[in-house]
């Protein structure tokens, strides 16, 4: 592909503003609901960055920025309330902000990059996710990653497809080429 995949920490000086008008993208609003007035949006953001039990993550293609990452313990999530968790799970949610990089073929390396990040933790054994029941896209590519679909859950802001990732299975689609 030739293209150089990053991520840094979010920070909310930096950030918030682009992160505000990714949240207002015709193609995040579906998913994400976050399309709230810009000092709800950076009281939300606070509070996101002030929670220990998440990391917030730019994404970055050749250094520009162009998606956003939460890695969360799952244990410590809501999530944790919808199966049984293992105390090092970890769980990713993901988002393409600039259109511009829509329809490239970047979801799965990115989403590889994050989940090999996440696996370099060796008490890590599964990541799970919770993809939006309605996005198929992104389940596809969770699909691709890895990731196994579970069952559909009901969470506070939508129906869920839960999907869990073992590092056996990850590593053995990396190894296979897959």
């Amino acid at each position: 592909m030739g293209l150089t995949i990053s991520f840094r920490k979010a920070e909310f000086e930096k950030d918030a503003a682009m992160l505000h008008k990714w949240h207002h993208e015709p193609h995040v609003i579906p998913y994400w609901n976050q399309n709230f007035p810009f000092s709800q949006f950076t009281k939300h953001l606070k509070k996101l960055l002030a929670d220990d039990h998440q990391t917030l993550w730019i994404g970055m293609i050749d250094g520009n920025p162009m998606s956003y990452w939460e890695s969360y313990w799952a244990k410590e999530d809501v999530i944790g309330k919808h199966y049984e968790t293992k105390q090092y799970d970890q769980g990713v949610h993901l988002l393409f902000g600039e259109p511009a990089y829509l329809g490239k073929g970047l979801s799965l390396p990115m989403l590889r990059e994050m989940v090999k990040q996440m696996f370099t933790d060796k008490r890590t054994e599964r990541i799970v996710a919770e993809p939006d029941s309605r996005n198929e896209k992104m389940i596809h590519i969770f699909q691709k990653c890895g990731f196994n679909p579970q069952y559909e859950i009901k969470l506070p802001d939508k129906k869920a497809l839960f999907m869990i990732c073992t590092r056996e299975e990850f590593e053995r689609r990396l190894n296979d080429g897959i």
